[in-house]
């Protein structure tokens, strides 16, 4: 039996208009710029303690916001993959030319990567999975990176135990009630696990800001079950 298709409510809104306004909203005003440095220099930390693999998929790529620092990496075989084909050519257009060459685009969805098993050393996933509130959903995802990875998984998302974190919980605490939410914090313990049980375990983290950001990056290796002789 097929397994049902797995669809974030916001998948469909990565239209050309929005997908440029992403792309933007990252280079505007001196905090942004700010953050995004710093997120460039930790994903760049994880990268290194990764290894440096030398064949990587990022996927989602968004507007390729992070393939300069995965060209600098050293790999010599670089995917590109993303949902949206407007996201897509966002990132093809937008970066420079040396850079965007680099590149093999495909449209593929995370939760159904259209790539063999250990098509890749390493797969760089930056800011989906705060997306995926349901743990049954992380858990295919993650079976899907378990599969195409050969060693490793650079994944960043939302995790407690520092003050935004807290913050968040404080104001969702005062807020009514919505129908639909579409980031979320997950807890460390919780997301720890579901990496164990995923078959990874975890090499090193990356707090953006340690005690006081969200984001985090962990970097988790690929654990090959041994099968004893009959």
């Amino acid at each position: 039996m097929t397994e049902e298709k797995v669809e974030l409510a916001f998948s469909d809104k990565y239209n050309e208009e929005h997908s440029k306004a992403y792309l933007e909203k990252h280079r505007t005003g001196f905090w942004r710029n700010r953050s995004n440095q710093r997120e460039l220099n930790v994903a760049s930390m994880a990268l290194q303690s990764a290894g440096y693999p030398q064949s990587i998929l990022d996927l989602p790529c968004g507007a390729g916001r992070f393939w300069p620092i995965l060209v600098s990496s050293g790999a010599t075989k670089l995917l590109a993959a993303d949902n949206s084909p407007s996201m897509l050519e966002v990132a093809r257009s937008s970066q420079a030319p040396e850079i965007a060459a680099r590149f093999e685009l495909m449209q593929t969805s995370a939760f159904d990567i259209q790539l063999t098993d250990n098509a890749v050393d390493s797969i760089f996933c930056m800011r989906l999975i705060h997306h995926v509130g349901e743990a049954s959903d992380r858990q295919r995802l993650l079976a899907e990176f378990y599969r195409v990875t050969r060693e490793t998984v650079c994944i960043s998302l939302w995790v407690d135990g520092n003050y935004q974190a807290w913050r968040r919980y404080r104001l969702e605490r005062k807020r009514s009630k919505k129908g639909y939410q579409n980031r979320f914090v997950i807890p460390r313990e919780t997301i720890e696990a579901e990496f164990r049980d995923a078959g990874f375990r975890i090499r090193s983290f990356h707090d953006m800001t340690p005690k006081i950001s969200m984001w985090r990056i962990y970097v988790l290796e690929k654990v090959i079950e041994e099968t004893g002789t009959p």
